[in-house]
């Protein structure tokens, strides 16, 4: 590498840093409150943490609608600023925090109509039903909340400005960590609300959030409500483009996370409960990862916009380095912690142990889970959403499932552990082999059809 070139990484190495690690900051604390409720609810026993576990697909389903618009959201806006079209930003921000508020609110009532079919399908007892709708439908109000503080959020991004949405992600974490404990098991005479004070504290810290986002955002001249009709007859197929493949790809987990839980559903209630907490602490191991998804396509998306090409394959080699080194070294440390992180975050000794086998083999995995994330990620910014929506398609349903099914019937919750690993593993690799490919030729691969 030349002396030019050297100081050309390092150079984009600190922006990058400058760019992510806010977002890396938020996006731990907004996890790790999320596990943290999760280790809250295990003290109340075994059949509160697997009423929230068999929450978690659809709370997965609502966050893949607002991720897959957010996503349509930072790239059109980072295009259009790295182009110049400033008044078309505008516009595009009013569109998208209105139509994403309604989407999402239209979701929510259609999962709080349909939730006991739903959760009896998921393998959840008749008897536990009551019991998740007290947790699901002031959860439900929670989702939309955060959606509406996440669409605020991508605004920000596609701006260039990470720091905001990671102050208040720290800010939402810290409000909910006080809230918990309170609303959860009360105080002095109160008594608390038990699995409802969970969902309950989540609502109040995200209208936190909310109220400051919005106070600030008054603050910019990002919105604009003239000509939104125009701007809806121009956008809206490019719009589709990108959110309809990222919104289907966002939709995947969820619909696979379904089908994993009802495969450990068949194993026991226990079992359940570990999974739930292994699920919780994958989203806070892969926080580098997720921030790296947040301000990263963004920059890609003006980069593209500008048609610099040079400078997405120097951003690109620059992440993914930093997310296998970091991925596979944070993987390694929790397995050799395992015994000790699964004390600290089950209460049964039964779960406990079930949750350290977990950690053992999936978190390692990560690494290349991360590749895979951060390649889809990189697509719907760089103009092939459809190839992004297959490489997820594919992780999904070529890899883990299957590798997770045959290994539930072949050794039950250890071959569950070892055939997810086992996906991630392959998946990561199939999301380095696509991109080689696509990046040797970037014109042909912008030249896929958006929508």
């Amino acid at each position: 590498m030349s002396r030019n070139d050297s100081t050309a990484t390092s150079s984009l190495g600190a922006t990058l840093w400058r760019q992510t690690w806010p977002m890396a900051i938020g996006v731990l604390s907004l996890l790790g409150f999320q596990l943290v409720d999760s280790a809250f609810i295990a003290r109340l026993g075994t059949a509160p943490l697997a009423a929230q576990t068999f929450t978690f697909p659809l709370g997965f389903l609502i966050i893949g609608v607002q991720v897959g618009m957010g996503i349509a959201i930072a790239a059109l806006i980072s295009r259009a600023l790295g182009a110049g079209e400033l008044d078309s930003a505008r516009r595009l921000g009013s569109l998208v925090l209105i139509s994403g508020a309604g989407v999402i609110a239209l979701l929510a009532l259609l999962l709080w109509w349909w939730q006991a079919p739903i959760f009896l399908h998921l393998g959840a007892a008749p008897e536990s039903l009551s019991l998740i709708r007290s947790y699901w439908n002031p959860q439900l109000v929670a989702a939309w909340v955060g959606a509406c503080l996440y669409f605020g959020y991508s605004l920000f991004r596609a701006h260039g400005d990470t720091r905001l949405p990671g102050i208040l992600m720290v800010a939402t974490s810290v409000a909910n960590l006080v809230l918990d404990p309170l609303l959860i098991f009360g105080i002095g005479p109160w008594e608390g609300l038990g699995l409802p004070g969970a969902a309950i504290a989540t609502v109040l810290a995200f209208g936190l959030g909310l109220a400051i986002l919005a106070w600030r955002l008054s603050r910019h001249d990002w919105l604009s409500t003239r000509g939104l009709t125009g701007e809806l007859r121009v956008s809206v197929r490019p719009f589709a483009g990108i959110a309809g493949p990222a919104m289907i790809s966002q939709l995947m987990p969820p619909l696979a996370a379904m089908l994993a839980l009802s495969a450990v559903a068949g194993l026991g209630e226990s079992q359940v409960a570990a999974w739930g907490l292994a699920n919780r602490l994958e989203t806070v191991s892969l926080m580098v990862v997720l921030a790296l998804t947040m301000s990263l396509p963004p920059w890609l998306g003006r980069c593209y916009g500008a048609g610099d090409w040079q400078q997405v394959h120097r951003l690109l080699r620059l992440a993914l380095r930093v997310v296998i080194i970091w991925q596979l070294a944070l993987g390694l440390i929790l397995a050799v912690a395992a015994p000790w992180l699964a004390q600290a975050l089950a209460g049964n000794p039964e779960v406990r142990d079930d949750l350290a086998m977990l950690i053992r083999f999936m978190l390692p995995s990560y690494a290349a889970l991360g590749v895979c994330m951060l390649v889809v990620s990189a697509g719907n910014a760089l103009g092939w959403p459809l190839r992004a929506m297959l490489m997820s398609a594919a992780r999904l349903f070529v890899f883990y499932l299957p590798c997770l099914w045959a290994g539930v019937w072949l050794a039950g919750l250890v071959g569950l552990a070892a055939g997810a690993a086992l996906g991630n593993l392959l998946a990561g690799l199939a999301a380095w082999w696509l991109l080689r490919r696509v990046l040797a030729s970037p014109r042909r691969a912008v030249a896929e059809p958006a929508g």
